[in-house]
């Protein structure tokens, strides 16, 4: 099984075709389920933002994997599949883990170091984990994601650099408008991005912000939370809270236009002499393009905000550049850690039938010396025991030490050939310690970083018939071995 990518973002689509391609609510739902029923495809997570749609997968074969997710995006978003993929862009294996990396720290986000793309993976993941659609390979990729992401920001500071798209826009409506200070202004949607709108504009000391949303109770939440002036409003009357205001900032999940040219008009937008500045952060847009065109007016919407390397000049490139080296270093550990976590079942497998032999010997000589008193027993299995220990040591540490390199599952292909194994033990393995190991969300815990294992039931019998609990019986023994393993691990896990 391998971890795979496919997507298209605003650096590889224009902002017409990620409007059809973006997915939400119901819609995501149900991509999600169709695209890990589809063939190929053992896992998966999407992660949908107002920039990028993005399918994380794990597959079995490459190319049909490709096809099934591309046809799958293709049908969703109307887009014809020829059209469609050439905005496509696909990662596999070590470029797709590498990829989901920088995403978590911002590098490939519209405006590099943003920090809500960390709240958007956490999402995503939280939707894969309820859905059922995550397994062990994609939770590990997801949540060392959002710890990379969160080290990234800590050890460099690009989140506080890397301005949002929210301000971004604000900052040119200020170009437009003049300072923000005393500006009427309209927040319509209660999301996340209208939250942060809000607040900045609070926080900028606009004369008052009034707050319309389909939802009447979380307009009032928002517009309750603010510092300033402020009253929530019905949608019923928006066509006159925007003639009042100055500025408008919308961000909904609807499917058509909110804000027509032809509502301003008659509301005498663009006659009255009033400057007025809207910031469309909807995908698709909230505000008819051709509004931009009414005299005083300003419109801007995400293919006008900065681009990413806009955004890089200005943040810095020592920033970018020390992300960037964190994204290395943080790919190179996970997967070192994943090649010698791979390994392992080849090990528990080898350990297995060493002690069924020894079983079996000391059974045979019970069978031969039949008056032979229990202490003799007792230090001839120990030091048979301890013989085999010792046979077994340097090469189940030293296969775990090549395994970390790339190319290492070699060495635990020579090892099952070497020692005769039973192809279809590691094989039993693997999958006992996914079902121990499935991965679940702690109730308590806020944030997707505090998932984490829980134990659950082993079947004595695997579905190939190899008994597990005679293929685990080494299993202490091995975690023995990991414990004196000198490849340097992965730093623990942040809670």
């Amino acid at each position: 099984m391998s971890i795979l990518v496919v997507g298209l973002s605003h650096r590889s689509a224009p902002v017409a075709v990620l409007e059809r391609a973006a997915v939400a609510g119901d819609d995501l739902v149900k991509l999600l389920h169709a695209v890990h029923e589809s063939a190929n495809v053992a896992q998966t997570a999407i992660v949908s933002t107002c920039n990028r749609v993005e399918i994380y997968a794990v597959v079995d074969k490459f190319h049909g994997g490709v096809s099934a997710i591309s046809e799958l995006l293709a049908l969703h978003s109307g887009v014809p599949l020829d059209d469609l993929s050439r905005h496509l862009y696909v990662h596999y294996e070590e470029r797709a883990v590498q990829h989901v990396f920088a995403v978590a720290c911002g590098l490939e986000s519209m405006v590099v170091g943003e920090g809500q793309i960390l709240g958007q993976i956490r999402q995503a993941f939280r939707l894969a984990q309820d859905e059922g659609t995550l397994g062990r390979d994609l939770h590990d990729v997801l949540q060392q994601s959002l710890r990379v992401g969160k080290r990234a920001h800590h050890e460099t500071g690009i989140d506080k650099a890397g301005a949002s798209l929210v301000s971004v826009g604000l900052d040119i409506a200020a170009r437009h408008l003049g300072p923000l200070t005393g500006v009427r202004a309209l927040v319509v949607g209660a999301g996340s991005m209208s939250s942060l709108a809000a607040t900045t504009l609070s926080r900028a000391g606009a004369r008052e912000v009034v707050v319309a949303n389909r939802t009447h109770a979380n307009a009032v939440r928002l517009a309750g939370s603010l510092d300033v002036p402020s009253r929530a409003i019905e949608l019923s009357v928006l066509d006159a809270a925007i003639a009042e205001a100055d500025l408008v900032v919308s961000c909904t999940g609807a499917t058509g236009l909110v804000v027509t040219t032809g509502q301003l008009t008659s509301r005498g937008v663009g006659s009255d002499g009033r400057r007025r500045f809207f910031l469309d952060l909807a995908l698709p847009h909230d505000v008819e393009r051709s509004a931009g065109d009414l005299p005083d007016v300003e419109l801007a919407g995400l293919d006008d905000l900065r681009t990413a390397q806009e955004a890089a000049q200005a943040i810095g490139p020592e920033a970018v550049e020390a992300v960037r080296r964190i994204v290395c270093e943080e790919v190179e550990a996970f997967l070192s850690a994943a090649r010698a976590a791979a390994v392992a079942p080849t090990v528990v497998a080898l350990r297995s039938k060493a002690a069924e032999v020894v079983e079996a010997e000391l059974a045979r000589l019970t069978g031969r010396v039949p008056g032979m008193d229990d202490r003799a027993r007792g230090e001839i299995e120990q030091t048979v025991r301890r013989v085999v220990d010792k046979l077994l040591h340097a090469p189940t540490v030293r296969v775990k030490e090549l395994a970390a390199a790339p190319g290492g599952d070699s060495y635990a292909d020579a090892l099952r050939e070497l020692f005769d194994l039973d192809p279809k033990a590691p094989e039993a393995v693997a999958r006992a310690d996914m079902r121990e190991e499935e991965p679940k969300l702690d109730p308590g815990c806020a944030e997707a970083d505090c998932v984490s294992p829980v134990s659950a039931p082993r079947s004595a019998t695997a579905p190939d018939g190899v008994n597990v609990e005679t293929v685990n019986a080494q299993a202490a023994s091995v975690r023995a071995v990991s414990a004196r393993d000198t490849v340097p691990g992965r730093e623990g896990d942040e809670k």
